[in-house]
């Protein structure tokens, strides 16, 4: 398999300041029942941005009540996303493996909810 170039798709740094990456803690996830793959649904606190929830596919390796009290990281600026039968307000933040299983980015530390990633 060859290597991408990385000056195929280069970024300027203004495009990566425009993605809005925050730290939140997983307060609810229970499955998706009506997502057409595996998934659960999360509710996260970002502190001071409130309370945001997402469909997330980490089936492969998370139980729900082991992301309970979690800290994750996802993007809180994309806009509002239907998924099966909730609307998505966020995007977790995973390394995809080869199998397609999700293993979310999280700090080595816990930090505040709403901390800003850069």
């Amino acid at each position: 398999m060859s290597q991408p170039n990385a000056s195929d798709n280069a970024l300027t740094w203004s495009d990566f300041t425009k993605v809005d990456m925050r730290v939140g803690t997983v307060l609810q996830a229970y499955p998706n029942a009506q997502a057409r793959k595996p998934a659960y649904i999360l509710h996260i606190d970002f502190g001071p941005l409130g309370e945001r929830k997402t469909s997330a596919q980490i089936t492969d390796h998370y139980q729900p009540e082991e992301l309970l009290g979690r800290q994750v990281i996802a993007v809180v600026n994309f806009p509002p996303k239907q998924i099966a039968n909730m609307i998505s307000e966020c995007l977790v933040l995973g390394a995809v493996g080869e199998a397609g299983g999700v293993v979310l980015l999280n700090t080595d530390l816990p930090v505040p909810n709403g901390l800003r990633i850069s």
